[in-house]
């Protein structure tokens, strides 16, 4: 029986030693901002929490999503250097550099996803946090988005070989087709994702039309949203979606992307969410998941992320972070956005949520 009050955060500092590269935009440093942060205001202390040590995934567990050719790859781009035919896996470009390191560093994060995942399922806790996961761009066979293993995806596929009904939530400001594309033709999952459009941000895939293939078919949902995009718009959107169709498809456990590239100070996107916009989103999805494993995502304003994960782990274990830490700096950058009714912002999820509760609604019988 679950521990309804039991909670773990997953983490290590070895992240400490891997590095994209001084030019690159994904900071791995901004996972050790985050568990200080956590750790000084005391987050990490509670009553019920458990803080455990991160352990790297064996290949074998990421063969059960990974193709092995590309494991290969991957593991020979460790030392820094591109193995034959790198290009073909996305390895070695801007995006997906082979730094130093990076086949160790996949094998650990995706490890603290599967920790997260045996966890929850076994009734440990009720929910664990894996702040280094999220990394949902990565296919089968191919780097992509800076994500080289996708930990959500192997602990998907671990769940479906535990009989698990699985639902997937991203509310990363990027698409999260990794997850779907692997999922999407069969309806053991149910994949949701929020994210601006691909219209004009990476990976240009996410569409409401885009509802899955085969017995999927109505299993996976995409609310794009315009750039522009501001707490009260996404909200509206996420509300209208998630909450009923997590309630008909009654799902085991509820794996989340806690991307927080959403974020007005975010270098990267283009939506206008505050970290109170951001905090309430993942308040919302603390009240859908019973049995949550909650994964970290997109954010490349160091600042910002530490302190939106920060809240998001105090809202997972039903607590109120100081006032300071809770409002960030002051300036607008951070200020709740003032609600508006009308703007092209409204007017496009407006047209999205119609879209996919026309197109993905009536599998579910809603």
């Amino acid at each position: 029986m679950t521990d309804s009050r039991a909670t773990a955060f997953i983490y290590s500092d070895a992240y400490r030693q891997f590095d994209y590269g001084p030019d690159h935009p994904l900071r791995i440093e901004r996972l050790s901002r985050t568990a200080d942060l956590c750790r000084t205001v005391g987050l990490l202390d509670l009553p019920g929490v458990r803080v455990v040590e991160s352990r790297a995934a064996t290949e074998a567990e990421l063969a059960g999503f990974h193709a092995a050719d590309y494991l290969a790859a991957l593991r020979a781009a460790d030392g820094g250097e591109l193995p034959e035919a790198a290009g073909a896996f996305g390895l070695g470009s801007g995006d997906n550099p082979a730094f130093p390191g990076v086949y160790a560093w996949s094998r650990l994060y995706a490890g603290a996803s599967l920790q997260a995942m045996e966890l929850v399922d076994s009734g440990a806790v009720a929910c664990a946090f894996n702040i280094a996961g999220g990394l949902h761009h990565a296919a089968p066979a191919r780097a992509s988005g800076f994500c080289y293993v996708n930990d959500a995806g192997v602990c998907i596929a671990h769940l479906l070989r535990r009989g698990r009904r699985v639902a997937y939530v991203d509310i990363d400001a990027h698409h999260g087709d990794g997850v779907q594309y692997a999922f999407e033709a069969t309806d053991r999952v149910l994949t949701i994702s929020l994210h601006e459009t691909g219209q004009s941000l990476f990976p240009g895939t996410g569409a409401a039309e885009e509802i899955g293939r085969g017995a999927g078919v109505g299993h996976a949902v995409n609310v794009p949203l315009w750039p522009g995009t501001d707490d009260a718009v996404f909200l509206w959107a996420f509300d209208q979606v998630v909450p009923p169709l997590l309630a008909a498809y009654a799902p085991d456990v509820v794996v989340t992307q806690l991307g927080i590239d959403t974020h007005r100070a975010d270098p990267l996107a283009h939506l206008l969410l505050s970290t109170a916009g951001f905090a309430a989103t993942v308040r919302r999805l603390r009240a859908l998941c019973p049995r949550w494993i909650a994964l970290g995502g997109g954010g490349y304003n160091v600042a910002v992320v530490a302190r939106g994960w920060t809240w998001a782990w105090a809202i997972m274990n039903d607590r109120d972070l100081p006032g300071e830490i809770e409002a960030g700096p002051a300036g607008p950058d951070d200020s709740p956005s003032a609600p508006s009714l009308e703007g092209r912002a409204w007017e496009f999820a407006r047209e999205q949520v119609r879209r996919v509760q026309r197109l993905a609604f009536p599998y579910h019988r809603l």
